[in-house]
């Protein structure tokens, strides 16, 4: 990572062994269960890919973790805290690119970065490098409503990038994009584990995707769902 993206104002403490735990974890909306009664752990440093039908949870199970929606029943932890509680060390990154489309790319991350700042982050780097640490050029003038897909998915990982997350949150990163580009994403995602964290430990990934291909390359481990309910790697309880 460049030095420059890493503004943190005090160290981060070492990552512990697990970075993601869920203890007995299910999401009830009226008589439907979204996440039924899910235990599992997902280690510091990995990249973890999460398999699954459409309706399987996958995303809930994400959104769960970010915080952004609480469990009914059960307890999640990150890095031994609650998800709001280290909200700082995370980014989530929708299958939506969740930009102002009338905006520049360097208008949007300048104005996600202020967002962040305000909330009292300090770990925010430079959207100028950000930009082009996914292979952007910050001084495009171009409205994103123009870019191409690929282009916007890249726009969109920087604006989770420039936050310095050290778990890295994905509901289907190659959504939409053709082939170079679905490459290039799996370049970037490749490049970021490699960034060093301030204080020591290392890069987590979890990520959601249908396109087990191209996941693979990145993939230590794989955990695939059904029904709401965690299956092991072949498919088997």
């Amino acid at each position: 990572m460049p030095q420059e993206m890493s503004t943190a104002a005090t160290t981060r403490p070492a990552t512990l062994a697990n970075a993601v735990q869920l203890d007995s974890v299910s999401k009830i909306y009226g008589s439907f269960a979204a996440l039924r009664n899910v235990s599992t752990t997902f280690s510091a440093g990995s990249c973890t890919v999460i398999l699954g039908e459409n309706g399987a949870g996958k995303s809930t199970l994400l959104r769960v973790v970010a915080g952004l929606i609480n469990p009914t029943r059960g307890s999640v932890t990150i890095f031994s805290e609650s998800p709001h509680q280290q909200r700082r060390r995370m980014a989530y990154m929708s299958h939506s690119p969740m930009l102002y489309d009338e905006l520049t790319a360097m208008e949007n991350l300048t104005y996600f970065a202020g967002l962040h700042r305000s909330g009292g982050c300090a770990c925010v780097g430079s959207p100028e490098m950000a930009l082009r640490a996914v292979g952007l050029d910050p001084g495009l003038n171009r409205p994103v409503g123009q870019y191409s897909q690929g282009m916007r998915q890249r726009t969109s990982l920087a604006r989770v990038l420039q936050s310095d997350p050290e778990l890295l949150l994905l509901d289907e990163p190659f959504s939409n994009l053709d082939a170079a580009s679905a490459q290039h994403m799996v370049e970037l995602l490749a490049d970021f584990r490699t960034w060093p964290v301030l204080g020591g430990g290392s890069r987590t990934i979890l990520m959601t995707t249908h396109q087990t291909a191209l996941a693979k390359p990145l993939a230590d481990n794989t955990l695939t769902m059904r029904n709401g309910q965690v299956l092991g790697p072949e498919g088997g309880e």
